[in-house]
């Protein structure tokens, strides 16, 4: 039956030669294990203690055998003293003396005027200066794992970031002048901030202010309907806003570790809402957000009754058109891979595939990396088998931790010490609109994506037959963003190297999402572009960065163009579904699962 979820794969414990008694007997022994890890995993917050003692024994024992890199950092650790007491003496005679020593780009710590003058220059030179040397002791250490220097060098950022003069009231001029210009209210505000923030934390409300942008009211109300839904998907198709339409629509997959009105935020800055007033029909994906029952699911689920269930709905809605195929995150991960499948078999439904901050190479994944190793990958595989999903409050605290003077130490200064609030916008309300992950798609895409990197070794299988990216020879536009932790923009880059298709890449500035959530009028925004034909010299990501100068604007009018160029002539719009195939308008954007807590 269309849309019907059967399950096909079979589980690892299920493979034949394995009777049901001796089946049973294993999965009693490893059930001990797993609930040992997944309990222990609430007390370290998903971390496993295996991984981080194995990377700080690795780098103990290599620093306590290097007597020349200890020697080294005995000469670091008195020049950068000398430095600091040079700024000390300068400063006595001019408390405007430049600093010896200058924040790294992005932190935004000690911007504020205030923090030139001493005494409080002092204790950011002194800071500054000791977060240089700390970073000395934790990297090239003779002989150590790349991944355990990586590991050693976050958790000691992490601890000398606590630490930091910007955290404490007593040594933050900006929280002493704000204690001054209010008589001390701002820790009163700060304190029912904070209890507020408790509070709603421990009822699983969301932060204050999310209520003014709800989804259908305010967000993702571009004018639509559903008109697929199965278990794991509901199909988005959105009502025409001109008058002639291109005839190739445009297929958006999101990724399902988000709701996808990422893409369908406030009409000012919706994407959809932008291809929909150019004249492009869009389709968009909207994931079920998983629970316990759903455990089993797996890559190829996803594939087949979401990649595969929307081409086959679009397709009956519009016949005999090619289809612009768009992933973002995972999502294009995913659609790589149906895309290389597509190809092995000769199915030619797609005219164009359009990847934004999506990796298929996962050699450099980024400072996610830190969390997935062999010791880390079966701690939290435990915690997702004792769940059955991957919860939200896991994955966000991963990402807290990866931008944590961004996501948790600023707002603590901001909130709870300064009274103050950042006022909601959109983009903050959808990142608090989370989602979960099925435990056994979850497990597998970090096992055969990140440590295994089976989809780039061309050994990824899908249905039997290993899905080659080489396969694919369509039109491909790549988006990555500068300042990506999620889908480091020189991973996405890799694309180039796997690919035997025309790639026109943009590197746009902004972070793995607002990098993507950047709309024409967006003040500050830029972006790189430049095509690559088959065939042409292939520039390293650093070459092909200085090769190409910043353009003012968004890349979203660069693609429009591109995927104008590569569609037909203007006609009518065509029909809200197709009754008579199979696929009738359901209800109206932006459908039901987006609802789903």
């Amino acid at each position: 039956m269309k849309g019907e979820l059967v399950r096909t794969s079979v589980p690892v414990h299920d493979q034949p030669g394995t009777t049901p008694d001796k089946r049973l007997g294993l999965e009693a022994f490893q059930a001990i294990d797993r609930m040992r890890e997944a309990l222990g995993g609430q007390l370290t917050g998903g971390v496993s203690p295996g991984s981080a003692a194995l990377a700080f024994f690795d780098w103990g024992l290599h620093l306590a055998g290097a007597p020349g890199k200890q020697a080294e950092l005995v000469w670091k650790a008195g020049r950068k003293t000398g430095r600091l007491i040079a700024h000390l003496m300068g400063s006595a005679f001019d408390p405007k003396a430049p600093w010896v020593i200058d924040p790294l780009p992005g932190d935004r710590r000690f911007v504020h005027e205030s923090w030139r003058e001493p005494p409080f220059s002092w204790m950011a030179q002194g800071f500054l200066l000791g977060q240089q040397w700390l970073h000395n002791v934790t990297h090239e250490v003779p002989g150590v794992m790349k991944h355990h220097e990586d590991v050693v060098s976050f958790a000691a950022k992490q601890w000398l970031d606590m630490l930091s003069p910007s955290n404490n009231p007593f040594t933050n001029p900006e929280i002493l002048a704000r204690a001054w210009e209010t008589g001390g209210m701002n820790f009163w505000q700060g304190w029912k901030n904070w209890a507020e923030d408790v509070s709603r934390q421990m009822t699983g409300q969301p932060p204050p202010g999310v209520e003014a942008f709800t989804p259908g009211r305010t967000v993702a109300i571009t004018p639509g309907k559903v008109v697929f839904r199965n278990h794991l998907i509901e199909l988005i198709q959105y009502a025409p806003a001109t008058g002639q339409v291109h005839p190739e629509p445009v297929l958006i997959v999101p990724a399902w570790i988000m709701k996808y009105y990422i893409l369908d935020l406030s009409p000012d800055n919706s994407l959809i809402r932008w291809l929909v007033g150019r004249g492009f029909t869009v389709f968009a994906i909207s994931w079920r957000n998983p629970d316990a029952s759903d455990r089993d699911l797996d890559m190829d689920d996803y594939r087949r009754f979401g990649v595969m269930a929307a081409l086959e709905a679009v397709g009956a809605i519009l016949p005999g058109a090619k289809i612009h195929a768009t992933g973002y995150c995972l999502g294009g991960t995913l659609l790589s891979i149906a895309a290389a499948a597509m190809a092995r078999t000769g199915d030619r439904r797609l005219a164009s595939m359009t990847l934004l901050a999506a990796q298929v190479d996962f050699t450099e994944p980024g400072e996610l990396a830190l969390f997935i190793d062999a010791s880390q990958m079966h701690f939290l595989d435990s915690m997702m088998w004792n769940r059955g999903y991957l919860s939200a409050d896991q994955m966000a605290g991963a990402f807290q931790l990866l931008r944590s003077n961004d996501l948790v130490w600023s707002r603590m200064v901001r909130d709870y010490m300064m009274g103050e609030r950042t006022p909601m916008n959109d983009l903050m309300a959808w990142n608090a609109d989370s989602t979960r992950m099925p435990w056994r798609m979850h497990a597998e895409y970090l096992q055969r994506l990140y440590l295994d990197n089976e989809l780039a070794a061309g050994c990824f299988m899908v249905e039997g037959r290993p899905a080659v990216l080489q396969n694919i020879r369509l039109p491909m536009f790549a988006v990555g963003t500068e300042r990506d932790h999620v889908a480091p923009w020189k991973s996405v880059y890799k694309i180039h190297q796997l690919m035997d298709a025309d790639i026109t890449f943009a590197l746009t500035s902004g972070g793995h999402n607002a990098g993507i959530v950047s709309e024409p009028g967006h003040p500050g925004r830029r972006y790189r572009i430049g095509s690559y034909t088959h065939g042409d010299p292939l520039l390293p990501a650093a070459e092909w960065m200085a090769a190409h100068e910043p353009l003012p604007g968004s890349w979203w009018t660069a693609w429009g163009e591109w995927l104008a160029a590569r569609s037909g002539p203007l006609g009518p719009p065509p029909p809200m579904g197709a009754p008579a195939a199979g696929y009738p308008p359901l209800c109206d954007a932006p459908g039901s699962y987006v609802f789903q807590k």
